[in-house]
């Protein structure tokens, strides 16, 4: 297996050995992946290698990246929550719809015995190609085609793994998936989507929910027939009052929250009155005793400069203990990230950054909203920074 030879030899001659190692030590082992053998292929696989130049700064931080064709690659966390959650096995034959930058497949090669990988947009699939095959990933096949009709020659499949969005489950991806087979799936509205895993079962699909998230809409024939569309000129947050939560105990340490993803450190608690919510009654709480370490909940949402000119965003946060973490941005806020039809940052206000011992401060900003923007990621936490926040009545509304 030249691949695994190659990775492993990288220790003495990458630069981004370190980094990488930290990385799954930190943000991919910490936040819930076991699977050793999951974690080993994480380790030694060159992220950076599957990336544009220019970004590559980022390739070791767990989070997604633009690569062009407005298309991202995963965060490393995803890619091995999602590797995990198929169980792969050595005589596994997997589909993967969404080839990308092709780092999902290069994960997935040292783990099963062939990876059979789809990419609709041409330049995407020849550039991820040509990766694999440099990096000698041998057993990666990869063609352009829409994903939707999944690949019926090479059929069937004992694993399917989809690294784009569609608003359901496509019908070939079903009649390709072997009795018995695992497809894991993020399904929904374009910025309210949901990890499923699923299992054939005479001929239909076992679903098991697994938890909130956010990938690229799969194109082509899916996306076409979409039904339900954001509204780009009214944008809201969801259940950012939290009141939309599970039946929980008084305080609850979870991995997501109704309405937002990637939950890290955060747990949901219902108010008392020593320690009343904002608004309502539940609210969320970050706790992070390790600097540096993610503690944070994200939320997408459709934002068109060409419909919007100006927002405001407010929320309130209550501090107990909180010191600030060794990157200067290393402390609790709100935040937002404003994104063109490339998915490239074009600007990032926030609210804070809040610290020490207080009570609940309410606050509000109002900016101008580039004409580039297309969309917007939310975010509130500690970001790194350690202590307790607690964060409530998050909202986004249109001004004049």
């Amino acid at each position: 297996m030249s691949w695994l030879i190659l990775a492993n030899g990288a220790d003495s001659t990458d630069p981004y050995w370190e980094s990488r190692h930290q990385m799954v030590d930190k943000c991919i082992a910490t936040a819930g992946v076991t699977d050793t053998r999951v974690l080993h292929s994480i380790r030694n696989t060159l992220r950076h290698e599957f990336m544009p130049q220019e970004m590559r700064k980022h390739a070791y931080l767990d989070m997604a990246v633009p690569i062009g064709d407005a298309q991202t690659i995963s965060s490393p966390f995803t890619v091995a929550l999602m590797t995990e959650t198929i169980a792969p096995c050595a005589t596994d034959r997997v589909l993967e719809i969404g080839t990308g930058s092709g780092y999902q497949a290069a994960v997935l090669s040292p783990l099963v015995e062939h990876v059979y990988s789809i990419e609709i947009m041409p330049c995407l699939s020849r550039q991820a190609s040509a990766t694999l095959r440099r990096l000698k990933y041998e057993n990666v096949t990869t063609r352009v085609a829409d994903g939707f009709e999944g690949w019926p020659d090479a059929a069937p499949f004992d694993k399917i793994i989809v690294t784009c969005s569609p608003e359901s489950v496509p019908e070939p991806l079903v009649e390709q998936l072997r009795e018995g087979g695992t497809l894991i799936i993020p399904v929904g509205e374009r910025y309210q989507q949901t990890l499923f895993r699923m299992v054939k079962f005479n001929g239909r699909l076992v679903r098991e929910k697994l938890r909130p998230t956010l990938f690229v809409p799969m194109t082509g024939e899916a996306e076409d027939g979409r039904q339900v569309l954001p509204d780009a000129a009214n944008p809201l947050v969801v259940n950012g009052d939290f009141e939309n939560t599970p039946l929980l105990p008084a305080t609850s340490k979870v991995d997501h929250v109704p309405g937002w993803y990637y939950g890290r450190q955060v747990s949901l608690v219902d108010g008392t009155p020593k320690e009343p919510a904002a608004v309502g009654k539940t609210f969320v709480r970050f706790n992070n005793h390790t600097p540096g370490l993610s503690s944070h909940l994200l939320q997408g949402v459709s934002v068109d400069g060409r419909r919007i000119r100006r927002i405001a965003l407010s929320g309130s946060c209550r501090t107990f203990d909180v010191i600030h973490g060794p990157d200067s941005d290393a402390a609790p806020m709100i935040s937002i990230s404003l994104y063109d039809d490339s998915r490239s940052e074009v600007a990032v206000f926030w609210l804070g950054p809040f610290g020490g011992i207080q009570g609940w401060q309410a606050k509000e900003m109002v900016f101008d909203v580039p004409e580039l923007s297309r969309e917007a990621i939310l975010r509130i936490g500690l970001f790194g920074a350690t202590g307790t926040a607690d964060f409530d009545g998050i909202q986004l509304s249109k001004t004049p």
